[in-house]
């Protein structure tokens, strides 16, 4: 039946949602800072009492494995491991990215791009680049803003910028081809993901299974003056 919780803590959204194949039946989730741990369980047991779903009768959990805030992973994936344990259902690992992208992705035209961003405080970011396509051209990394980062990408097309970082690139980043788009990390982006991976059958190992935090940064270098770093 494919009946699968997404949760998504990767940032201040504190999300979970039920798919079946895919399809969304249900979501609850709320958008504050610093609830996850007490709200997240709370969210889940209404949820499946709204759906009149049994939590027995789910088939597998996927949860938003990073980058993000430290706590908010530590948070999501631990319900989510609990959760696979107890049930003995597969664990999905979805990168919170990946799932950020995959709002905008079917609607873009060729030469496109998407780059979903997730705060890391400062003018730091967590970034991907995807084409119009949906490959990754660019895996996750940590970048420090700056006004020619992305560049070569902007100046190829238009470029949408999404997720809560994008908010503080709107500041430095003032492309005539950049659009900034009020999209940011739910746990409804996760099901499409997570269905393909149950139906591949490709699940984490619960034992060895963590967040994937990026705690590292690097800067773009400047496409424009090899002398900038």
């Amino acid at each position: 039946m494919a009946l699968i919780l997404s949760i998504e803590t990767a940032t201040k959204v504190c999300s979970v949602a039920v798919h079946q194949k895919g399809i969304l039946l249900g979501m609850n989730e709320i958008h504050l800072d610093n609830v996850h741990s007490q709200k997240i369980m709370g969210l889940i047991s209404s949820l499946l009492g709204q759906l009149n779903i049994e939590v027995e009768k789910l088939d597998a959990v996927a949860v938003s494995s990073g980058p993000g805030s430290y706590t908010g992973l530590r948070i999501g994936v631990s319900v989510a491991k609990g959760l696979a344990y107890a049930l003995n259902i597969p664990l999905i690992d979805i990168p919170s990215l990946d799932a950020l992208a995959s709002q905008v992705i079917p609607f873009c035209e060729k030469n496109e791009h998407v780059i979903p961003m997730i705060d890391a405080r400062r003018m730091e970011v967590y970034a991907i680049v995807a084409n119009s396509d949906g490959v990754i051209v660019e895996k996750a990394s940590p970048v420090i803003l700056e006004g020619n980062s992305f560049i070569s990408y902007l100046e190829n097309g238009l470029v949408y910028f999404l997720g809560d970082g994008a908010e503080k690139a709107k500041e430095v980043l003032k492309h005539q081809n950049a659009r900034f788009l009020s999209k940011f990390n739910s746990s409804n982006a996760l099901g499409g993901l997570a269905y393909q991976k149950f139906v591949d059958s490709d699940f984490e190992d619960l034992a060895y299974f963590e967040p994937n935090y990026l705690k590292e940064f690097r800067v773009l270098s400047s496409k424009k003056n090899p002398f900038l770093s």
